[in-house]
């Protein structure tokens, strides 16, 4: 009787993480469930419960691939079916994690009015009060009409609810972002190793879902608390964004960051060093293939050093290695990456794009 109730504790100690999230899309992630025709009035959700795994709160509508507003398309991202957020509007989904992990969220969105558009983002439960991330969806990155975006958390139970909520009211109670493709991906805190800097190759980063092909936005002013990039932190007014070698060209390994929003554009990572002694700095710098072409120039700061590293691209992949040197003045240095230019693609799409960095690595002079 001894031995069962030994193997019920172990059970019940175990049976959160191995019932906890695996990366991919939440249940319902993609919205191809949906309400009911009498649960709506119109596109209106009117039934808060009644798209599976989801609540429901202010003015939501189910939207069709294909349906318009006006003139105006209401793009969905992948799939047949999507959620568009109106005034004050809000939607949320109960998902069983492992408590103690760090975890990153990743969801398409689109905004549809002329006005410039937020969605605010959080996690239950959650110690810290008022700690959300807020998304400006004033500038859209890709050709499709919808980008990706991502955002960090760490879980403080095995059970934590997601909550998007679009807080502004317009004339139009319409107006708001679409949110499709909502997916989590579970990180284990780095190992123990010789290397300064932490996920220098950025394999460590979002979920990127299979088969789409317009990577994924890391928001603007995420610090390390809810930074998707392991290790890393977005330093700037726009986004950078997360690329894949399915689908873009990466330097190195499988993962890389492209820098899309010129000085607006910038991640950072801050590192344990001695005063006074020298360290070297390598890198890559390259195109994405996704005909971004021209001069392009990456800032770096190291210190109280700054370098620029020229890279000319043609568009269709490529890269280089740099080497830099410089002296540590404190026991922390900030390592900073930045695009000197703004770059657009060439098939006239208008597109924000930029170069890539990938590769990074820090290692300390050795003195004779």
């Amino acid at each position: 009787m001894k031995s069962v109730n030994v193997v019920l504790v172990l059970l019940c100690a175990i049976l959160p993480v191995a019932l906890s999230f695996i990366d991919g899309l939440v249940p319902n992630g993609d919205f191809e469930e949906g309400p009911k025709p009498w649960q709506m009035h119109g596109t209106e959700v009117v039934d808060p419960h009644s798209v599976p795994h989801w609540e429901l709160s202010g003015f939501v509508e189910y939207i069709k691939s294909g349906q318009k507003q006006g003139d105006m398309i209401l793009p969905v991202p992948k799939g047949h079916f999507a959620l568009r957020l109106g005034n004050e509007a809000s939607i949320k989904t109960k998902v069983q994690v492992a408590k103690g992990l760090f975890y990153s969220l990743s969801f398409g969105a689109a905004r549809t009015c002329a006005q410039q558009e937020q969605l605010n983002l959080s996690v239950s439960p959650n110690s810290e009060p008022k700690d959300w991330g807020m998304l400006p969806m004033q500038t859209m990155y890709s050709t499709e009409g919808w980008d990706s975006f991502s955002w960090g958390f760490l879980a403080e139970s095995n059970e934590v609810e997601v909550i998007f909520h679009h807080p502004q009211t317009q004339e139009d109670r319409a107006c708001g972002p679409i949110i499709d493709l909502v997916a989590l991906k579970s990180f284990t805190l780095p190992k123990k190793s010789r290397d300064i800097l932490q996920n220098g190759n950025f394999e460590e980063g979002p979920y990127v879902l299979p088969n789409t092909s317009w990577g994924i936005l890391i928001p603007p002013n995420v610090e390390d608390d809810h930074s998707p990039l392991v290790g890393w932190m977005v330093e700037s007014l726009k986004a950078v964004r997360y690329i894949d070698s399915d689908h873009f060209a990466v330097p190195e390994g499988k993962r890389a960051v492209e820098l899309v929003a010129g000085r607006e554009s910038a991640v950072a990572q801050v590192v344990k060093t001695v005063p006074g002694k020298d360290y070297d700095l390598e890198f890559y710098v390259g195109d994405a293939k996704n005909m971004c072409e021209g001069s392009m120039l990456v800032e770096v700061n190291a210190s109280n050093s700054t370098f620029y590293v020229p890279y000319e691209s043609k568009g269709k992949g490529g890269s280089k290695l740099a080497l830099l040197r410089f002296k540590a003045e404190t026991g922390r240095t900030r390592i900073r990456f930045l695009s000197s230019y703004y770059h657009m693609k060439s098939d006239f799409s208008g597109s924000l794009c930029g170069p890539v960095v990938d590769g990074v690595r820090l290692v300390r002079v050795p003195h004779a």
